[in-house]
């Protein structure tokens, strides 16, 4: 490095570094005579050295002072970049301040100093400093067990999905720059009407293209509190949501479903939706994903996509496959590979902030009935590659026509799973699953772990079909993953406390694959099952059984009630008899004439 640089020169080094130039996204730059007045913070004469400040107040902003090389960054130095980190924090929670002589570097999140690469770096790294490095799951299950106290007993919101549309809500608007920390102690009415305004602005491009949006703020709009004094809880909603917020925004993140999350816990106090939802565990949703060989540039339907469960982890995968975040290929596989349908319309809301709070997908959502012919013509126009469903099970929610109509739609030879309770093709209407099989073929059926759907009291399997090619009398091949290895832990749902799952789901995987390798596996005749059969116990006979009902023919020969000589013979045993016994045997005696009239 050279030395003994001017101000000025450390400062326009400063931005080739940094890479502080103006985008769609942020306002960037270096100088002399910008104030922070001139950048929208009215009233402040101060001249930062360096900038960069989003649109998206919620993201991270940074501040840069610079010094020429013969100054040492020293307090007096650090007093001066901290006084503009402050100022910036008056618009944005998370700031970095960079203090550099271009020699030296000292850099300070928030207030904080932090150890940091002794040379500037680009200002994507001192952006980073505030992603969250891990995701503790558990702890987001305990942030939501708060927020779902909180409303339901604090503020009073007895509907289950109204808790859960309120909680997305505010994490879709502190997504989208509403900075909710800095709503705290100004009362309920500026809290709430922040998070509508940020909604409302963050959806106005998606709106044209997709009118449904507006179902997310009416929902929004209707959710009734029986109090809202209360603003030790609003603060402490706040803090959970934005600490849940950072969760979702950090580089570890896999796709895990906040609103699967939410219901997890939110279920324990209704077990199940009034209009057919059972929400797919996210370790099954995976499981799916890789079963079906799902990669970047397939297009994936969840036509009753109820959070978006499957939408959201289908996003994660093939964003890491595209290698990441900031891609190209990112932004379309959001843009232009995830369709979902939702009939039910605090569902299909719950959706709608699912995929914004994941920062776009949501103008592929549609709320409509699967079972209708609007919903047929929808789903032909789209180029769908695979389908990821969990239908509704119960026949008055139409689960086969679902089915059915998905398969007719979709491309000939699209690979679709769907999530089915284990005996539902062979006792729904033999005309109808005679016509699916004419048109559709059933490859793979998965049987999944007989206690997966916890609290539901429904046994399960995975159906994979491949439209458009008629089954033709072909088997199909089965098999029985028993255990997923995650344990029921208390008030929490179940959870993979062993860590067994990554070891089962890799076997499962490529025993579906090679359709071997499992004692469990079996080829199907579909003329005879459509389902995983259970093996049947080999018959076996033991002497015991033989002498008992030698005895109960000859007692039936001798006109004698086995029941009643039975209930006799145990109370003489009891109460009227002398045991004795030897080496061999026990001697039970009984008088003659006794209670139960035994001869000798």
């Amino acid at each position: 490095m050279a030395k003994n640089l001017t101000e000025d020169a450390v400062r326009d080094l400063a931005r080739d570094i940094l890479g502080l130039v103006d985008s769609d996204v942020a306002r960037a730059g270096v100088g002399q005579l910008t104030t922070f007045n001139q950048l929208g913070f009215a009233g402040v004469a101060d001249k930062p050295d360096g900038w960069y400040l989003p649109n998206n107040k919620a993201e991270v902003a940074l501040v840069l002072e610079t010094k020429a090389t013969r100054i040492a960054l020293g307090k007096a130095q650090v007093d001066e970049v901290l006084k503009n980190v402050r100022i910036v924090q008056t618009q944005y929670e998370k700031v970095v301040g960079v203090l550099y002589n271009g020699e030296d570097v000292r850099v300070f999140k928030g207030e904080e100093e932090v150890k940091t690469p002794d040379k500037l770096q680009h200002v994507g790294y001192y952006l980073s400093l505030y992603t969250v490095d891990s995701i503790d799951k558990e702890r987001i299950y305990q942030l939501t067990a708060r927020i779902n106290n909180c409303l339901h007993f604090e503020f009073g919101i007895k509907n289950l999905y109204h808790r859960m549309i309120f909680t997305a809500c505010a994490l879709v608007a502190e997504r989208y720059g509403a900075g909710l920390k800095r709503l705290k102690n100004l009362g309920y009415e500026t809290f709430h009407t922040a998070i509508h305004s940020t909604l409302a602005k963050s959806l106005i491009a998606s709106r044209k293209q997709n009118a449904k949006i507006d179902i997310l703020l009416e929902e929004y709009s209707d959710i009734k509190m029986n109090t809202t004094d209360n603003q030790k809880a609003i603060n402490d909603f706040i803090d959970w949501v934005v600490e849940i917020s950072e969760c979702v925004n950090s580089n570890e993140w896999r796709g895990e479903d906040v609103m699967g999350i939410f219901f997890n816990e939110f279920n324990r106090y209704k077990k199940k939706s009034e209009s057919g939802q059972i929400f797919t565990p996210e370790h099954i949703t995976d499981f799916m994903y890789k079963i079906l060989e799902v990669n970047m540039d397939d297009y994936i339907l969840d036509a009753t996509c109820g959070s978006g469960g499957f939408l959201v982890k289908a996003m994660a995968n093939m964003i890491r496959e595209a290698g990441g975040m900031e891609t190209k290929k990112a932004g379309e596989i959001k843009s232009k590979q995830l369709y979902g349908i939702e009939f039910d319309r605090e569902i299909y809301a719950l959706a709608c902030a699912n995929m914004l709070i994941h920062k776009d997908g949501k103008t592929n959502l549609e709320q409509m009935d699967t079972r209708s012919e609007a919903a047929c013509e929808w789903m032909q126009s789209k180029p769908i590659t695979k389908v990821l469903m969990n239908p509704p099970y119960e026949n008055k929610y139409g689960c086969i026509t679902i089915v059915e109509n998905v398969l007719d739609s979709v491309p000939a030879h699209t690979q679709c799973a769907f999530i089915l309770p284990d005996k539902k093709l062979e006792k729904a209407s033999k005309t109808q699953v005679k016509r699916i099989l004419k048109n559709h073929r059933l490859r793979k059926v998965i049987k999944l772990p007989e206690d997966l759907f916890f609290g539901v009291g429904v046994t399960t399997s995975i159906f994979v079909f491949e439209a458009g090619i008629g089954q033709d009398g072909k088997e199909f091949f089965a098999c029985y993953m028993e255990s997923d290895g995650l344990a029921t832990v208390k008030n929490k749902g179940r959870h993979d406390v062993y860590g067994k799952w990554a070891a089962i789901e890799a076997h499962w995987v490529d025993v579906v694959e090679k359709q071997s390798g499992d004692d469990t596996c079996q080829w199907v005749n579909p003329a005879e099952h459509l389902s995983y059969q259970m093996p049947q116990k080999p018959f076996e006979i033991f002497e015991e059984d033989f002498r008992k009902t030698a005895m109960d023919y000859l007692m039936f020969q001798q006109g004698i009630d086995a029941k009643a000589f039975g209930e006799k013979l145990l109370g003489a045993a009891l109460y009227s008899s002398r045991v004795s016994a030897d080496g061999e045997s026990v001697t039970l005696t009984m008088r003659k004439g006794g209670s139960c009239d035994v001869e000798d």
